[in-house]
């Protein structure tokens, strides 16, 4: 009996983004606790935070982020986005010095993910 591969999701537009990426990245995953060791600042506290996705095409890494349009602006978003910003920042930057690949950052409006596009036509906050 072959094994069939079950991944959860938290939305509907999460869904529908592992069906782009399977289809248009060599391949990608749901990180776990402490894989990036990326933290950000909320008040006085500094959660850790993982993105949702992380994927790769031939030429780019990409560290994507869908949320409900009307938590974009949340000061928690923000502050994730600001933190995994500058984390693909660095990652890109010591990339470049050994032949990596650039790393970036798409925080997705759920509304705007059709099962159509393409990971480049995604579109970033």
């Amino acid at each position: 009996m072959d094994e069939i591969e079950l991944q959860k999701f938290d939305s509907e537009a999460e869904r529908i983004l592992a069906v782009i990426l399977d289809r248009e990245t060599e391949k990608w995953f749901k990180p776990a606790k402490g894989q990036f060791q990326m933290y950000y600042k909320l008040g006085s506290d500094h959660p850790e935070y993982q993105p949702d996705f992380v994927a790769e095409t031939a030429d780019i890494l990409y560290m994507l982020e869908p949320k409900k349009r009307t938590a974009l602006k949340d000061a928690d978003v923000v502050a994730k986005k600001d933190s995994a910003e500058k984390w693909c920042k660095n990652a890109t930057e010591y990339a470049a010095k050994y032949g990596g690949k650039p790393w970036t950052y798409k925080l997705i409006a759920h509304d705007t993910i059709a099962e159509n596009m393409s990971v480049e036509q995604l579109g970033g906050l």
